[in-house]
């Protein structure tokens, strides 16, 4: 990547296109957690409580964590072209320090989601054995309220890449409108053609 201070849209949509390649490529691989789960079936009992809630259409509770890799990481690449696209027409010329930190706020995000979804099960399962399966109320708040920071953690990195992709989107807008009315006021103009 080009230093920080030299930092380009095309540079930054290609960190976006990159991580969210890799990132994709990464909820895939770890959506075999869920199949495998799937395909040897719960060790656990599964009591009526399960049944009658939201994790039964999330029967292996890592499920969240690939999706979340898997979504994340596809969402990042049309984000990553629109700087690269902008980026090119000169719409975005210069991207601001906050948009800088959008690929790497998405990819912690992405990440950490993982890492509390997946291995932090274990440990909630160690304070509150059973909890995704019976439910214990405290263990699926704290897991899941965890997982939550973890895809707001996303979230705030597409929310600064929105910021520069909206502000691309208006300038190119504004110039369209432009060439537009030159291309109106040159033929309306007599021509001086002799």
């Amino acid at each position: 990547m080009t230093e920080h201070s030299e930092l380009t849209s095309t540079a930054l949509g290609g960190t976006y296109v990159r991580w969210g390649l890799r990132l994709f490529i990464f909820g895939l691989v770890t959506g075999y957690g869920p199949w495998l789960h799937y395909m040897h079936g719960s060790f656990e009992e599964v009591h009526p409580a399960f049944l009658h809630n939201v994790t039964l259409w999330f029967g292996c509770p890592w499920t969240l964590s690939a999706y979340v890799a898997q979504l994340g990481g596809l969402a990042m690449i049309p984000i990553g072209l629109c700087y690269i696209v902008f980026g090119r027409d000169g719409s975005l010329a210069s991207v601001t320090n906050s948009e800088r930190l959008g690929p790497t706020l998405c990819a912690i995000g992405i990440l950490s989601e993982f890492v509390i979804g997946f291995p932090g099960y274990f440990a909630v399962e160690a304070v509150w054995p059973n909890f995704y399966y019976t439910p214990i109320d405290a263990g699926k708040w704290t897991w899941l309220g965890l997982q939550g920071v973890c895809i707001a953690i996303y979230l705030v990195g597409t929310v600064v890449a929105s910021g520069g992709i909206t502000r691309a989107t208006l300038d190119a807008a504004a110039t369209d409108r432009s060439r537009s009315q030159n291309r109106a006021r040159a033929t309306l103009s007599p021509s001086t053609q002799s």
